[in-house]
């Protein structure tokens, strides 16, 4: 089956392009999908038509996997996109005499608009210490990935600062 699912590899990228249109992207999202599936291989149960041909038996399967990697990757950016448009909350301004607590604030303010994942992502690994792998095998998800949210929490959280900080 893994054969199977090797040969599959550039029909399964071409999916992925077509749905993402994005090279980057549809790489990541062919390799969440193999993942899937190897993680998956013993409930694969092909069809008794296909049984002698096993990579057109694993196709339908692979390309169902595929897609929906690709739907839950999508509603999860859009929940993203809608938490970063949420209105942040009202913290009530320090006293002028503290810089420091005023500059707290804004950083509390920024990190509160990140969403979620990114949140966690730099907490785990900017203000708790972790490693990029200590905090992947934490939150369950491949090392790039974390290493990506972190970068991108961090921009994010520049460009958002960056008119404070003057």
């Amino acid at each position: 089956m893994r054969g199977a699912i090797a040969q599959l590899l550039p029909e399964l990228r071409a999916a992925a392009r077509m749905l993402t249109r994005s090279r980057v992207e549809a790489d990541d999202l062919v390799q969440e999908a193999v993942l899937r599936m190897l993680r998956n291989l013993d409930s694969f149960e092909p069809q008794e038509e296909l049984a002698h041909d096993m990579r057109e038996a694993v196709r339908p399967w692979a390309l169902t996997v595929l897609r929906n990697a690709f739907r839950e990757g999508w509603r999860r950016a859009k929940r993203e996109q809608m938490h970063r448009e949420a209105p942040a909350p009202d913290i009530p301004p320090p006293p002028a005499e503290q810089e420091t607590a005023h500059q707290l604030r804004d950083l509390a303010r920024s990190l509160s608009r990140l969403s979620p994942t990114l949140r966690e992502a730099l907490v785990l690994v900017a203000a708790r210490g972790l490693s990029h792998e200590e905090a992947a095998a934490i939150c369950n998800v491949p090392v790039g990935t974390m290493k990506a949210r972190v970068s991108r929490a961090r921009k994010a959280l520049a460009d958002d600062l960056a008119p404070v900080m003057g």
